[in-house]
């Protein structure tokens, strides 16, 4: 079933982390279950990341000036510890948008794909975001509710309360477990 399935772990940089500036919810729990994931995957994986743009535009510019602190911090920007030595074997890509579709890579990938399993963080940011485009392409998305993590639970649960209605011709909602075992 999963043979032909592309894992998209967006974003799971270490100032998501507890105690961070952009703390998430439980990032640290759905890399657990992202590391429960890649073993299925028949090396269709793919880690994004996101680095502020050297030459934004619009409100980019704004947002540049807001998280210089962020931004301009390698340490910050780094994938997390505990999946930082899967992100070594497989492609990662880094992107400036909230969008993991506008890098061409993830792109095709996922236009190759049966379905993208997405997982990472911020729910209700870069993974909303990257959920969209994805639909918009034709894509099928399985979105793990246990590897994906939000600011707060209400944002968390407001994300996943958005996808319910494209749900399940553009969207299907499932834990890590539901997932390996269908």
């Amino acid at each position: 079933m999963h043979e032909n399935d592309l894992l998209l772990v967006t974003d799971m940089q270490r100032v998501y982390l507890k105690g961070e500036k952009w703390e998430c919810l439980d990032t640290e729990g759905a890399a657990e279950n992202i590391k429960k994931l890649i073993p299925v995957m028949h090396d269709h994986v793919i880690f994004t990341e996101f680095r502020a743009s050297s030459h934004p535009s619009g409100t980019w510019v704004k947002y540049n000036e807001k998280y210089r602190d962020v931004n301009e911090s390698e340490e910050l920007n780094r994938i997390i510890p505990s999946l930082e030595e899967e992100s070594h074997h497989y492609p990662l890509y880094t992107k400036s948008t909230y969008s993991s579709m506008h890098i061409p890579e993830v792109k095709q990938a996922a236009l190759k794909a049966d379905n993208v399993v997405v997982t990472g963080v911020i729910a209700e940011c870069c993974v909303l975001f990257t959920v969209f485009d994805l639909i918009d392409l034709g894509c099928h998305v399985i979105y793990v509710t246990d590897a994906v993590s939000g600011l707060t639970e209400e944002k968390e649960k407001a994300a996943v309360q958005t996808l319910v209605g494209l749900s399940p011709l553009h969207v299907s909602l499932m834990t890590t477990k539901q997932y390996l075992h269908q």
